[in-house]
């Protein structure tokens, strides 16, 4: 078995987690996998968005507990345990997470490196750490920080407060609340007008987003998208539309 299926839809990737048993635990196994796929997918000229989700019951639960308290000790190195989720939220790629059933702990970490949330009525946001005696990992608190309010992250990491789908789309966590049934289709739906963008313009794009995060004023912010916005006109998705409104103008004249 497989802990990481992967499915091609035009130029839509899905990626489901498939280790249900386990509630499909952010394992080593799981790591190496998605490590591997984002690697094939980028590289990949017929692949424009990712979308994840999970098998059974469970989006994706925390990390495997032998495997955390090793990487805390000794010559392991803790953030190693993180390496999956980090692959996604440092991809080219635009991603969808497509939340079935709990995303718990480091699970959550895997819909928060994700730049597009959409959750199933069955959905469940647990952030966990707190209660097990655990601080927060990953960057966790930056991302929930970065993606809600600073209260709501208060609440969810302090206040154990866990959100359903409709209150995670209410408190901005997620971008919409849809039935099971339609999840995946609705998340592939997003990613599809994703992936219709050239892949280097959606990938310059996502670098510049995440760039604002040190942007403090207006001026920087024009000085920040100055050289990409250059760099597309001169690309052909650009050329093709000035060329195609040219000749229709020329047309009517």
């Amino acid at each position: 078995m497989t802990v990481l299926q992967t499915e091609q839809r035009g130029r839509v990737s899905i990626l489901t987690f498939n280790d249900p048993d386990r509630r499909n635990v952010v394992s080593d196994e799981l790591n190496a996998a998605l490590l591997r796929a984002f690697d094939d997918m980028e590289a990949n000229k017929d692949v424009g968005a990712v979308v994840l989700t999970g098998a059974g019951r469970a989006f994706c639960a925390g990390a495997v507990l032998d495997n955390l308290l090793a990487a805390g000790e000794g010559d392991s190195y803790l953030p190693d345990i993180y390496s999956g989720f980090l692959r996604v939220a440092h991809s080219t790629l635009p991603t969808v997470a497509a939340v079935n059933g709990a995303a718990v702990g480091a699970g959550m970490n895997m819909v928060l490196a994700c730049d597009l949330v959409v959750a199933g009525q069955s959905a469940l946001f647990d952030t966990r750490f707190l209660s097990i005696g655990l601080h927060p990992g990953g960057g966790h608190t930056w991302r929930l920080r970065n993606i809600t309010d600073l209260q709501t992250a208060k609440a969810m990491v302090l206040f154990k407060q866990v959100l359903d789908g409709g209150e995670a789309a209410s408190r901005g966590l997620a971008w919409e609340c849809v039935d099971d049934a339609d999840l995946v289709d609705v998340a592939v739906g997003y990613a599809e007008l994703a992936a219709a963008h050239p892949k280097e313009l959606v990938a310059r794009s996502k670098e510049t987003l995440h760039s604002t995060a040190g942007v403090t004023a207006s001026e920087e912010s024009v000085k920040l998208e100055i050289g990409p916005q250059v760099w597309s006109m001169h690309q052909p998705a650009f050329m093709e539309m000035v060329k195609g409104l040219k000749s229709r103008i020329s047309n009517k004249s």
